[in-house]
C-alpha cells in the first residue's frame, strides 16, 4: 500500500464538484506497478492534478479512499482480492464524494457493462490517448461523467453480439427514446456520445457552459438514464454520432 502524501491530513474532506483553481486529488489503483507509473506520469502533465495515493488491489483502494478522500479514484477493472467493479461500488457507498474512473481493455466488455451499473462516472481504454485520461479525471472531478468514444463503441459492439433480433430491438427502443428530445437536445446527446465534457460541448455549439449543463440534465431525464455514460450508450445505439469539429469539415 503506497501513501506518498505523508504531509497531508488523511481525513481532509474533498470538495466535489471541484471548485475552480483547486488541485484535483487522485488515487490510482492497479496491480501492475508499471501501469500505475504510466498513469501517474500522464496525470503529472496537468499541474492541476495531484496523485495522493496508489493501491495494488481493490481492497487497498477502498481503504485509501476512506483515508485520503480524493476527488477521483482511477481503478483498474481486474485486480486481486477485490476487483475494480466491487471496489467502485464500495467507494460509491462509503465515500460518495469521490468520483470513480474505470480503466479497461478491449477484452473486458462484460466488465464495462457491469461498471455502468455500479456508479462509476468515467470509463477509459488503457490504450487510449493520454489526453483522454486527463480529460476524464477532470470531468469526473467536476461532478460530470466521461465515456471514452472507444468504450461506447465497444459496449454497442458487445451488445450487438447477443443477436441481431435483440440488437434491432435495442436500436428501435433507443430511437424511440431519442425521438422525444428537442433538436438542440439531440445535438447535445450526439456530443455526449463522442465523450465531450460540458465545456467542450459549449465551445462546439457556441453556448455558455451553464446552458449546456441544463440541456444535459434535460437529456438524462428524458432518456431515463442516471449518468452521461449511459446516455452516450443510448446515443450510439440510436446511431446519433457527433459532427466532426469545424476544422475537419
Amino acid at each position: 500500500m503506497t501513501r506518498p502524501d505523508t504531509n497531508r491530513a488523511p481525513d481532509a474532506p474533498p470538495a466535489h464538484p471541484t471548485p475552480a483553481g483547486t488541485t484535483i486529488r487522485v488515487l490510482i489503483a492497479d496491480d501492475e506497478p508499471m501501469i500505475r507509473a504510466g498513469v501517474r506520469a500522464v496525470l503529472a502533465t496537468d499541474p492541476g492534478i495531484e496523485v495522493v495515493a496508489e493501491a495494488a488491489d481493490g481492497h487497498e483502494a477502498v481503504e485509501l479512499v476512506r483515508a485520503y478522500r480524493p476527488h477521483v479514484a482511477v481503478l483498474d477493472v481486474r485486480m486481486p482480492r477485490t476487483n475494480g467493479i466491487e471496489a467502485a461500488a464500495e467507494i460509491r457507498r462509503a465515500v460518495p464524494a469521490t468520483g470513480v474512473v474505470m480503466l479497461t481493455t478491449f477484452g473486458e466488455d462484460d466488465y464495462i457493462l457491469r461498471a455502468l451499473g455500479c456508479g462509476a462516472a468515467g470509463f477509459l481504454i488503457k490504450s487510449g490517448e493520454p489526453e483522454e485520461l486527463v480529460a476524464g479525471v477532470r470531468a469526473v472531478a467536476d461532478g460530470a461523467a466521461y465515456l471514452s468514444p472507444k468504450v461506447a463503441a465497444r459496449v454497442v459492439a458487445h451488445l450487438a453480439s447477443t443477436g441481431a433480433g435483440a440488437l434491432a430491438g435495442r436500436r428501435a427502443a433507443a430511437r424511440e427514446r431519442v425521438a422525444g428530445l428537442t433538436p438542440r437536445e439531440r445535438e447535445v446527446l450526439s456530443h455526449l456520445g463522442g465523450g465531450l465534457s460540458n465545456g467542450q460541448i459549449a465551445r462546439r455549439l457556441h453556448l455558455v457552459e451553464g446552458t449546456v449543463k441544463a440541456h444535459v440534465s434535460s437529456v438524462l431525464a428524458r432518456l431515463g438514464v442516471d449518468n452521461r455514460a449511459a446516455a452516450a450508450v443510448v446515443a450510439h445505439e440510436a446511431g446519433i454520432l457527433p459532427p466532426p469539429p469545424a476544422e475537419q469539415r
